[in-house]
């Protein structure tokens, strides 16, 4: 027994489980190593959630959301287009941001003047210029639905809340900016739909609070790094298993603002099964989230990569591949055994 204490005897279930053998490693430092003993593999089974009618979990594809966010810059026909393109590439979802702009808008700035694709104006002008009202989003919920994509949004303030419920969305996702508002997440929680939750600019305190307020068995939490674009030594990709190891029931995926496409598909390898991206037709255009967007091509670069290291995970169990088993009669100069199931050994020759 490791650790001192009392000895008993091993009971029905220590007896099923693999024997592990402890050793140091010498290098690079001595560590405590870990060695399975026996052919039996153990998984963590991570909880999955309903999106529409995709599946996210371990197991299951991994859910790809192109954010177009305010990337439309309040033209309706530059966001279908988007959504075309996300439609095109095979994303799950595109997301949109919803918000009141009194609300969302500390009132001292409403004054200040700021240059825009429409000329220099107000603020609180800006802010309205870009939201989409009630007939705008129907015919986006419209147009998703005959393109066979989901749509959902970030909505920044409780009256948007309210406002994306008279659409059947698949989930709410919160911003990391809102992660601290318990007022909003208690009306996202109320709502009874799938909640993503990013996690950018938080420290595990407030992130642990805003699970606790969320509740954990119906959320998605994503890993974050709330700068746009965030460089390669910002990202943390290693959160994801931090993220993982502090709440096991919650699956764990990945929001990133990065530039090019390397960094995501590593969260995916390690394990993320939701990522999002900013997408943008240019990244040219104005806007602040166009430099930390992807644009049609690299889209779809993404989420074929994306499918293809899904599929290439596996499920971490050991086998011999029917394809293997001519190479292995070719070139396999002595007989071998193969594990046909704990504890019986069979020959292959």
């Amino acid at each position: 027994m490791v650790g001192g204490g009392v000895h008993r005897a091993p009971g029905p279930l220590a007896k099923s489980l693999p024997r592990v053998q402890v050793r140091k490693s010498t290098w690079p430092c001595p560590l405590p190593t870990l060695m399975i003993m026996n052919t039996t593999s153990w998984f963590l089974d991570i909880p999955s959630r309903v999106v529409g009618d995709r599946v996210v979990g371990s197991g299951h594809p991994v859910y790809v959301t192109a954010e177009i966010g305010i990337n439309h810059n309040g033209d309706l026909g530059t966001a279908l287009a988007l959504l075309d393109q996300a439609a095109a590439a095979g994303c799950d979802a595109v997301k949109f941001q919803k918000r009141t702009p009194e609300i969302c808008t500390p009132r001292d700035q409403w004054e200040l003047e700021r240059d825009t694709p429409w000329g220099r104006m107000r603020y609180i002008d800006y802010r309205h210029r870009v939201e989409f009202d009630a007939d705008a989003y129907a015919t986006i919920d419209e147009h998703a639905r005959r393109r066979g994509i989901d749509w959902f949004a970030s909505p920044w303030d409780v009256e948007s809340v309210d406002f994306l419920e008279q659409f059947d969305l698949p989930a709410h996702k919160v911003a990391s900016a809102c992660l601290t508002d318990d007022e909003l997440l208690f009306r996202l929680r109320a709502t009874g739909r799938t909640i993503i939750l990013s996690t950018g600019m938080s420290t595990m305190r407030q992130i642990r609070r805003a699970v606790e307020v969320l509740g954990s068995d119906n959320i998605v939490l994503c890993h974050a790094t709330s700068t746009y674009p965030a460089t390669a030594g910002e990202l943390n990709l290693r959160m994801i298993h931090t993220l993982q190891g502090e709440f096991p029931n919650v699956p764990v995926g990945y929001s990133g603002h990065e530039t090019g496409l390397q960094t995501t598909l590593a969260a995916v390898a390690l394990g993320a099964v939701f990522v999002e991206r900013h997408i943008t037709l240019d990244r040219a255009m104005w806007g602040s989230d166009q430099a930390a967007s992807i644009e049609p091509q690299g889209l779809q670069r993404l989420v074929r990569d994306v499918r293809v290291i899904s599929e290439a995970l596996g499920d971490g169990v050991k086998r011999v591949y029917e394809g293997e088993r001519a190479a292995m009669k070719k070139l396999r100069r002595v007989p071998g055994v193969l594990a046909d199931e704990p504890g019986r050994l069979v020959s292959v020759s």
